[in-house]
């Protein structure tokens, strides 16, 4: 396939995983998805399981899954019923079946003590190929004092700290989330440095120093200065693909030279807040 036609396929697509993402709710039959990508429902089928590792209704249903998952954790005033029926289930029944069947727990265990490492594993998404122009801004960013909780080890594990997080902030008051900026500190690649030694900071403003507490939640500051800044709109996990551009592509062709200081991001809202799709997150990267 030539890079044109390639490029055309991807798009396609593309439209298709958004349709998914904004349409949870209702049915999603390969019928109506092949009219979504312009194909016909036989090369539709094909094509997607080529592109995407998986077939139609397996990708729908991970997704499906993926988003109950997170709201059965950051959403616990929510009902599970109500839940499933928000991710396309028909019943509770039918949903804690297939949580089950996929994960080895039932929704209320998982939402009670979830086990992420075996769970990301069980609903890794498939990688997007976004064609997209980075637009990167460059910006004075002022230095922000906030609370850090320290997240050391596998990356999968990550959201065990952010519901650690979560508890500190609704505890203490000191960093509430729609008055205050939420921010990541990233130290270490994911995808190259031993899981032990995964480095990640999650930070929440504030404006009075933090006092010992049992999340063992810290002071600290983002120091301020010249950043350029790119924008990521969707899932956390493929903020990397931007990230590597940054380093990779425009770094070398803008001229422009790193300062000593880490990489962070910034998250203008939260998947306790609003479905993966509408994520919206700034990333910065330091510069002199």
């Amino acid at each position: 396939m030539n890079n044109s036609l390639a490029k055309k396929y991807e798009q396609r697509f593309e439209r298709v995983f958004d349709y998914i993402d904004l349409h949870l709710a209702e049915p999603l039959s390969v019928e109506q998805l092949s009219q979504v990508a312009n194909f016909s429902k036989f090369h539709f089928h094909r094509q997607f399981s080529l592109y995407a590792g998986i077939g139609v209704s397996a990708y729908v249903r991970m997704v499906r899954l993926r988003h109950a998952s997170y709201w059965l954790v950051l959403r616990k005033q929510e009902r599970v019923i109500d839940i499933a029926l928000d991710v396309g289930f028909e019943s509770p029944e039918s949903f804690s079946r297939a949580f089950k069947q996929e994960f080895g727990q039932s929704p209320s265990q998982f939402r009670k003590k979830p086990q992420w490492q075996p769970w990301n594993e069980c609903f890794r998404l498939p990688q997007r190929k976004r064609i997209e122009k980075m637009d990167v801004k460059t910006v004075d960013f002022k230095a922000t004092k906030v609370a850090v909780l320290e997240h050391r080890g596998a990356p999968e594990l990550v959201n065990d700290s952010v519901i650690t997080f979560i508890e500190w902030r609704k505890a203490t008051g000191l960093s509430q989330v729609h008055t205050s900026r939420t921010f990541g500190l990233i130290y270490d690649d994911p995808a190259t440095v031993d899981p032990e030694r995964f480095r990640f900071d999650l930070c929440g403003e504030v404006a009075a120093d933090v006092p010992e507490n049992p999340q063992k939640v810290k002071n600290g500051v983002i120091p301020g200065g010249r950043c350029a800044v790119v924008r990521h709109h969707g899932p956390h996990e493929h903020i990397g693909e931007k990230v590597y551009y940054l380093y990779r592509e425009w770094l070398p062709e803008c001229g422009e030279e790193l300062r000593d200081a880490n990489l962070f991001f910034h998250y203008l809202n939260l998947r306790s807040q609003v479905a993966d799709h509408e994520l919206i997150t700034d990333i910065y990267l330091p510069l002199k």
